[in-house]
């Protein structure tokens, strides 16, 4: 993964979870996390920095207990590097603009991407279309 870009790094508004997940690349249990069953649409944001990472649209029930999506926002929302922990081999992903860890991306999504970015909730804040506020 590249140097991150210079975001306010402020975690002093992290929960302990929030923080481990974000900063320690630690992975929330399947089926626990706010955001894994949650259907309201909206943008899914960097809960470190806020930046735009996920739309509720490309969001899809993957089955695997965690927010699943077939694409990011933009391009270049998110950054990857190879993970070989728990001896075997994934792609993890980062915030482009802060560095904090969201999850990991497979190549077993659906259509048209065939990705799926398995993120956790702890990692992401959802600002619902409908009321412009932070949840």
């Amino acid at each position: 993964m590249s140097e991150p870009k210079k975001v306010d790094r402020d975690l002093s508004h992290l929960t302990p979870e929030q923080y481990r997940v974000t900063q320690k690349e630690g992975t929330e249990p399947a089926f626990t996390g706010a955001y894994w069953n949650d259907k309201r649409e909206g943008a899914y944001h960097c809960v470190v920095c806020d930046e735009p990472l996920f739309a509720s649209g490309h969001k899809y029930d993957s089955g695997t207990g965690w927010p699943s999506f077939w694409q990011p926002v933009t391009d270049s929302a998110l950054e990857s590097k190879e993970d070989r922990k728990l001896w075997m081999r994934r792609t993890e992903v980062h915030c482009a603009a802060c560095g904090a860890h969201q999850g990991h991306v497979f190549p077993d999504g659906p259509e048209p991407t065939g990705l799926r970015y398995c993120i956790n909730s702890a990692a992401l804040v959802l600002k619902p279309e409908d009321s412009g506020k932070t949840e």
